[in-house]
């Protein structure tokens, strides 16, 4: 017997009608995104591994998580998976130097090697955006309207926006230096993993959610207290901008996110109906050193990512239906044996009505059980009477008459009676 295969461990199949909520809040995203002059950008799945270790050689996702072979060049090139989305962004700005301000947005797969559970996947998908050659604050909240603004217009309405600065150039080496020490003074108190490489990345230990690690940081010094003045000043823009928008956030001082090339402003956007380990369904800052460590020039840049399986999952617990009314508008019921039914789905689906029919010369029962599967709403039905005298029968689905019409008036009536039952 042949061998039967399953997707990949941390991987899953999205089959109708669940795929309706991916393709609802792609096409809510893009038209949003898109009415505030963002194009989309169109990035390669794999990149060589460089441009995803200047996310951060200490990140987890460096470490541990990074999809990364050698094809078969000669020589061999060495390549990543792209598990997030914006150094393939900034790499295409750097490689091709568009007109700034570039505003893009994306929609793509990506591959981390975790261990899976609800919510973390080893291929996920996100939806992104990424503006590169502004340094304006209130781009930051720009950028952040539009993924607040996003979650609102689908139905979330348990969302909360935790913002953050994580300083620059100039006043970060010294709090860094500074947060070593503290965290020095107190390594055998911190986690088992941040006892032994906190000095790789003392700011992770600040988001580490280990008891350990959040008691013996209780009292550590954070960079938004510690800013440089034009730092200090982008982050007084940035509240000031989210406040005259009406958007509600708090300053977490603990948060860093995950990746090492966040600058100045940082957000993240829980799902307050989901359990907390795992209610991040959205978040970015500005990388404003991203483009030069990519070969580029100095260009800042701020963008924001956010999964399509966590949202889902927050819809879900918000009772939000992403899926609506699935089904076609008419099925054609054809008993002639001849090409009515493939005329009429034919005319019907020109005139932008959904149609549908059987297969295979099924009985008149067995596609009427078809059309019911198919959760049509009106059959039309033509048998070889009906073809002798030019007429059609409609039948309502969900109840009613069923009436004949002449067979050149049928996109009309069904119409109508579509109308008719909304």
């Amino acid at each position: 017997m042949p061998e039967t295969f399953q997707t990949p461990q941390g991987t899953f199949d999205v089959l109708p009608p669940d795929s309706r909520a991916y393709e609802t809040l792609v096409a809510r995203f893009a038209e949003r995104i898109e009415a505030a002059g963002y194009g989309l950008v169109i990035s390669p799945m794999f990149e060589d591994v460089g441009v995803f270790r200047r996310v951060g050689e200490s990140t987890d996702v460096v470490r541990k998580e990074m999809y990364d072979f050698y094809d078969k060049g000669d020589p061999p090139r060495h390549l990543a998976l792209r598990p997030e989305g914006t150094a393939s962004v900034v790499r295409a700005f750097v490689q091709h130097r568009p007109t700034t301000p570039w505003k893009t947005w994306y929609v793509a797969p990506s591959f981390r090697y975790e261990r899976a559970q609800a919510g973390r996947y080893r291929q996920h998908h996100q939806l992104g955006v990424e503006v590169l050659g502004s340094e304006d604050p209130l781009l930051d909240v720009e950028v952040i309207a539009l993924l607040v603004g996003f979650y609102a217009e689908i139905g979330l309405q348990q969302v909360s926006l935790r913002i953050n600065s994580l300083g620059d150039a100039v006043c970060r080496p010294a709090y860094r230096a500074e947060l070593e020490a503290f965290l020095a003074a107190r390594a055998d108190r911190l986690c088992d993993e941040h006892r032994e490489r906190f000095r790789d990345n003392p700011l992770r230990v600040l988001d580490c959610k280990d008891p350990a690690c959040v008691e013996a940081t209780a009292d550590a010094p954070f960079q938004v207290d510690r800013l440089c003045e034009p730092c200090a000043e982008h982050f007084a823009r940035v509240q000031e901008g989210l406040a005259a928008l009406g958007i509600a956030f708090s300053i977490d001082k603990r948060l860093v996110r995950g990746l090492d090339y966040y600058t100045r402003t940082a957000f993240e956007v829980a799902a307050d109906a989901l359990a907390s380990a795992q209610n991040a369904v959205g978040g970015g800052g500005r990388y404003d050193g991203l483009a030069e460590d990519l070969g580029g020039p100095p260009t800042p840049g701020v963008g924001f990512g956010t999964g399509l399986e966590r949202i889902r999952l927050a819809c879900a617990a918000e009772h939000v239906d992403l899926i609506g009314r699935t089904g076609v508008d008419a099925y054609v019921v054809d008993t002639t044996g001849g090409f009515a039914a493939l005329t009429l789905t034919q005319e019907l689906r020109a005139a932008g009505i959904s149609a549908d029919r059987a297969w295979d010369a099924r009985s008149f029962k067995a596609q009427f059980k078809s059309a019911d599967r198919a959760g049509a709403r009106v059959a039309v039905i033509v048998g070889p009477d009906e073809s002798a005298r030019r007429v059609v029968g409609l039948k309502p689905m969900r109840g009613g008459d069923q009436v004949e019409v002449p067979i050149d008036e049928v996109v009309q009536q069904v119409r109508k009676m579509l109308d008719d039952a909304d």
